[in-house]
């Protein structure tokens, strides 16, 4: 096509292209009704308060105050002070490929969404065409001489277009819509279990150090003691027996230290694995866990009331919209019993002359709507409406499973809250009394009056005691991120 041609195209079209966009835009407007049924959020199948549990008796299982920030209302960094954690948190978001996962599914539920609102508005599109063709002499009777016929076209058209009276489209629309929002959703509650597994694998791993450091240091009094017990041996002051007790004490501490060292490496590799990277701080160099006070910061979170989980939890709320998407597929379903009314139309320009083309008198238009109604489909319909009830039934008991779910994480973690606390307390006295029995009986062998073995079972009970510790600590810690992530914390 010559430059000089473009112009014309285009003036000589858009007074065409305001008519036909006119009849396409006036035709979205028409009036349709909607055959999905009218919503209703299903009650939620729990009780109206959770399960009531007894304060302890040191108070750290007491609830928290009245001015204490609700868990929504309490950022991961806030909630999660230690700058280590906090770097590995934010690493994590960034890198976990679950989390990567997540967000492409939302572009992928944000592009069919798209596609399907598309079908609402009519496809406008432009064609220029040229035909040329030879006609051999018998098919020319005038004559009896073969031709040669030119054609041009230039137009704009909507193709199979659907006026959309019965809703069909528009609910169609709705369920991508809200399939979309579930994606959204999905990848919220997603954030939520990174964050919240990130902490928990970091705080295992700083238990497994601590642990290990325990062991270290007895294995290596143990052994202090093992070779002093082979020299008083040697000068005919101890026994075999009293040797052989001490070795074996020593290599249960050597072994407890190596099972801890090997459970210690493989917690740091789950939190690499969660984190996505490296993390850049040694974990030689990382602080240890969290002291009692932290966990009792932690650990005042406000549950508030069953009800507030359905607005807080990304993943009731990604379960609802699935409802709301399958109650809209029911609408599209409905509607393919009733007629369904296209719109084909086209103008533009014919010449048998491209120079002529855009000349007055060569207009052409087509008008061709199409009316399909179903009268014989072998019950496809029918099965189709039944397939989209069934699939809403699906979505209504999976939307009330995920609030149960959610209503029974919260009540453990409410639990734990309630007991941990004097566990810990309880676990502390034990450790503290095994420390006093030991010296006591130190003092008494010392003085004769307490035999060796007697010192070797309380120093062996010690550390049982103070290994034990360490895992009710990391209990209390554990639990206190669970009840944050339950009540819908560690989003922002």
């Amino acid at each position: 096509m010559k430059p000089i041609l473009l112009p014309l195209l285009s003036t000589s079209l858009s007074r065409r292209a305001t008519a036909l966009l006119a009849a396409g835009a006036l035709s979205t407007l028409l009036p349709a009704c909607s055959l999905a049924p009218k919503y209703e959020r299903p009650a939620a199948p729990v009780a109206a308060d959770f399960p009531a549990t007894p304060a302890a008796a040191d108070g750290k299982g007491a609830p928290p105050a009245a001015d204490a920030k609700s868990a929504v209302d309490t950022g991961w960094r806030e909630f999660f002070p230690d700058g280590r954690l906090q770097a590995l948190i934010a690493t994590a978001l960034e890198n976990n490929r679950d989390l990567r996962t997540a967000a492409l599914r939302i572009e992928e539920a944000r592009a069919a969404y798209r596609v399907t609102r598309a079908d609402r508005l009519p496809n406008v599109n432009a064609a220029l065409s040229g035909t040329r063709a030879r006609t051999p002499g018998f098919l020319t009777p005038a004559t009896g001489q073969p031709s040669i016929g030119e054609r041009f076209d230039a137009g704009l058209s909507i193709s199979a277009f659907e006026l959309d009276f019965f809703g069909r489209v528009r609910s169609l629309s709705e369920a991508a819509l809200a399939t979309y929002l579930a994606s959204d959703e999905a990848r919220q509650a997603a954030q939520i279990s990174i964050v919240a597994e990130v902490a928990k694998a970091y705080f295992t791993e700083r238990a497994f150090a601590e642990q290990l450091a325990l062991a270290q240091r007895t294995y290596e009094a143990r052994r202090r003691t093992f070779e002093l017990t082979r020299q008083r041996l040697d000068a005919g002051a101890s026994s075999l027996l009293d040797l052989r007790s001490n070795e074996t004490l020593m290599e249960t501490a050597r072994a407890a230290a190596l099972a801890l060292a090997r459970q210690r490496a493989q917690a740091a590799n789950a939190l690499t694995l969660l984190v996505g990277a490296p993390p850049a701080q040694p974990a030689d160099t990382a602080p240890p866990m969290a002291d009692d006070a932290r966990i009792d910061a932690m650990s005042a979170v406000p549950a508030g009331l069953p009800s507030d989980l359905i607005t807080r939890r990304p993943d009731i709320r990604a379960a609802e919209q699935r409802l709301i998407a399958a109650n809209a597929n029911i609408g599209a379903a409905r509607a393919a019993f009733f007629p369904r009314i296209s719109l084909t139309a086209a103008i533009g320009s014919a010449s048998p002359e491209f120079s002529q083309l855009f000349d007055g008198g060569n207009d052409t238009w087509s008008f061709v709507p199409q009316l399909t109604l179903p009268i014989f489909d072998a019950g496809r319909n029918r099965a189709n409406l039944t397939l989209s009830e069934v699939r809403k039934n699906i979505a209504v008991a999976d939307y009330e499973r995920t609030i149960q779910a959610a209503f029974r994480e919260v009540a453990d973690a409410l639990a734990a809250r309630s007991y941990l606390g004097d566990q810990v307390a309880a676990q502390r006295a034990i450790q503290d009394a095994q420390a006093e029995r030991l010296r006591l009986l130190t003092l008494r062998f010392e003085n004769g009056v307490a035999s060796s073995l007697d010192v070797l079972d309380a120093q062996r009970e010690l550390f049982s005691a103070e290994q034990e510790l360490v895992q009710a600590r990391l209990l209390r810690t554990t639990s206190a991120i669970d009840l944050y992530r339950a009540l819908g914390g560690g989003l922002r």
